[in-house]
């Protein structure tokens, strides 16, 4: 009995030092990320409900679209753009509900709090700013990007499974819609886009959360005023536009640098995978540029934190 206690004695003054601390390091972020998915349901709710319109509109258009399938698409490339449309559409407009609902959640991310006075219950609780602070932009720049890719994911499964059934009533069968459907393909540049576009928005999600631990009201209006303002001025000033050019490159750019630029018009790729251009972007200053200006962002945001209390 003596030699089973001593043992255990060692083995928790031993080895679960480190243990403990990783422990210590990792729950609380893990407990403080769950913590943001259940008061922010908006972050499943807001892409769910566009999936399930974009899933009814698919329906009403191919039970309207039977009677003249067979006419049109007799040509191979307009097979492959009709056959590849409803996918490339549904991951496009979950995806712009994805960045729009991850930039209000980063405006209430810690303006939030403070509002509803919950930041002293929360710094009550044996959790750093820091660790608070890394949960909070690990939504928009890890967990809604999975939840997102989740979703599509769902979205195609369930587009498949209504083609399937749908479409061979137009006289188009399913083995020349999965033929034409590089399914598996189109999932690994879905995740290479989200991973792409989480590493190039960040330092803007970065801006949004260090205003909203800052503001003491109209988050939003703080956050687009002082890029608007600086705009007017050197167009008031020098009659140029670069800073406006700035802006919408941070916020567009990413797409022609991750990918192969397309002729207008042109039929979507028959692999996906063939437009990737990862060592482009990832080659690009911005992209490095981009993500130290994020850190120097949530450093401040972190000592904002660190000194305000509830409004």
């Amino acid at each position: 009995m003596n030699t089973q206690s001593d043992a255990v004695r060692e083995t928790a003054a031993g080895m679960p030092a480190v243990a403990t601390a990783n422990v210590t390091t990792t729950r609380p972020l893990y407990w403080s990320v769950r913590r943001e998915l259940w008061e922010n349901r908006s972050l499943i709710i807001a892409p769910v409900t566009v999936a399930v319109v974009i899933l009814v509109g698919f329906l009403i258009a191919a039970l309207r679209a039977l009677s003249h399938l067979r006419q049109a698409l007799v040509d191979p490339e307009h097979q492959r753009m009709a056959v590849q449309m409803p996918y490339d559409v549904a991951a496009a407009l979950i995806l712009v509900t994805a960045v729009i609902t991850a930039a209000f959640y980063c405006l209430d991310a810690l303006y939030g709090e403070r509002r509803e006075r919950s930041i002293l219950f929360w710094k009550s609780l044996p959790v750093s700013d820091t660790t608070t602070v890394l949960s909070k932009i690990s939504i928009p720049l890890v967990v809604l990007p999975l939840i997102t890719f989740a979703i599509i994911v769902a979205t195609h499964v369930v587009i498949l499974v209504m083609g399937i059934v749908i479409l061979p009533g137009g006289g188009f069968s399913a083995a020349t819609m999965w033929a034409e459907l590089p399914l598996f393909r189109m999932w690994i540049a879905l995740l290479y886009a989200l991973a792409v576009l989480a590493l190039w928005h960040a330092p803007l999600y970065a801006w949004l959360l260090l205003v909203s631990g800052w503001v003491r009201k109209a988050a939003f209006l703080w956050a687009m005023l002082p890029p608007f303002a600086i705009a007017v001025l050197e167009k008031i000033s020098f009659n140029t536009l670069y800073f406006r050019d700035f802006l919408k490159y941070r916020a567009f750019g990413w797409f022609p640098l991750a990918f192969m630029p397309q002729p207008d018009n042109a039929p979507p790729p028959a692999d996906p995978l063939s437009t990737l251009t990862p060592g482009r972007f990832l080659s690009t200053p911005g992209v490095w540029l981009g993500l130290v200006v994020a850190a120097i962002f949530l450093a401040m945001a972190v000592r904002q934190r660190r000194y305000r209390g509830p409004l």
